[in-house]
């Protein structure tokens, strides 16, 4: 393999971390300059959610940790601290890829106990960021819970998903397959800003075309929605009638949070591009993770006409924001969810 030569010692300090979870190697490619990739060998692939989650789903599956999408505002950037690494860089250049995922899968799903329940992909870290290029990693999981009879979800800014789409077709005819994909800001400009290694809004509006010309319903999530930066109506508005324009069949909406350490990382980058957004931040977020109602019920205003006017309603379900703890476990089994 070409890669051999670019393996690594990484004796870099956070080799602790690392070999709890099963390094094997460390690698860099020119092709993916500045990050490095950890392979490791993992025990388990499913993911049990916790019992007080009130989420559609009991089980999840993530075949990476960190993620090359960058996105500043990232709920799952703490996790990243259990390795050894920060939250901030290292988790946009340190990426585990977990390359045993689909075979450990495929024996927990053969089990006498597994009741097939549904499964979502993409909770965590995005299963078709572009390491997905290399590992390829998805068909097999994919596979896996279809041949067990397992019903899953998958949610993803990536591209890369398009690849996959024939085989989840040929899924969709022996369970229920739900795809969703995330997009919350249209203009390319601050896209690149805040979500520099994501693909283009107008790419994505193209996979959202090519998912419902395949024959699935695609909702949206138009998540998180920042503060004072993409929530007017005219952002709003013409990203909703994009989103309708290419198919989608509903959205999901939720104003940003910003929980452990994503909030220093984003407010960071905040009093650099926007500095005169510090002040109105800190009044809107005060100490926490969350907006204060009143912007809440403000946006909620906002967005319903708009949802509406665009035909994006789809089956709604209004659920209070504090009882949902992971932002990208909001969409699950191709459900239509509308939440503010």
């Amino acid at each position: 393999m070409r890669w051999s030569g670019q393996a690594l010692d990484a004796d870099d300090g956070a080799l602790p971390g690392l070999e709890r979870a099963g390094l094997v190697r460390s690698v860099q490619t020119p092709e993916f300059e500045g990050i490095t990739f950890h392979e490791v060998l993992c025990k388990s692939a499913l993911n049990k959610m916790p019992e007080a989650s009130t989420l559609p789903f009991n089980f999840t599956v993530n075949a990476f940790r960190g993620c090359s999408h960058a996105c500043r505002y990232c709920f799952a950037r703490p996790s990243h601290e259990y390795l050894d690494l920060d939250a901030g860089r290292d988790f946009d250049s340190q990426v585990v890829v977990k390359t045993n995922v689909a075979a450990v899968l495929r024996k927990e799903l053969a089990r006498k106990s597994w009741k097939r329940e549904p499964v979502a992909l993409g909770t965590n870290t995005d299963p078709y960021q572009r390491a997905e290029g290399r590992y390829r990693l998805m068909p097999g999981i994919i596979r896996a819970l279809t041949e067990s009879g397992t019903p899953f979800s998958i949610l993803t800014k990536g591209t890369l998903l398009r690849r996959d789409l024939p085989l989840l077709k040929m899924a969709a005819t022996q369970v229920d397959v739900g795809i969703g994909v995330s997009l919350a800001i249209n203009d390319p400009v601050l896209q690149k800003q805040i979500e520099p290694g994501t693909p283009s809004p107008r790419a994505r509006l193209e996979m959202i075309r090519a998912i419902t010309d395949a024959g699935f319903s695609c909702n949206v999530m138009v998540a998180p929605v920042i503060p004072f930066l993409t929530d007017s109506s005219q952002h709003l508005d013409g990203l909703f009638a994009a989103l309708a324009d290419a198919g989608a069949t509903g959205v999901t909406v939720f104003p940003m949070h910003l929980r452990g350490s994503t909030r220093g990382w984003f407010l960071n980058w905040l009093a650099e591009e926007h500095p005169a957004l510090i002040r109105r931040y800190r009044e809107l977020y005060g100490r926490g993770a969350y907006v204060t109602p009143e912007y809440k019920s403000w946006l909620k205003k906002r967005v319903e006409p708009l949802v509406e006017r665009h035909g994006l309603a789809g089956p709604s379900q209004h659920r209070e924001l504090e009882s949902l703890p992971v932002e990208r476990e909001l969409v699950g089994a191709g459900a239509a969810l509308t939440l503010f």
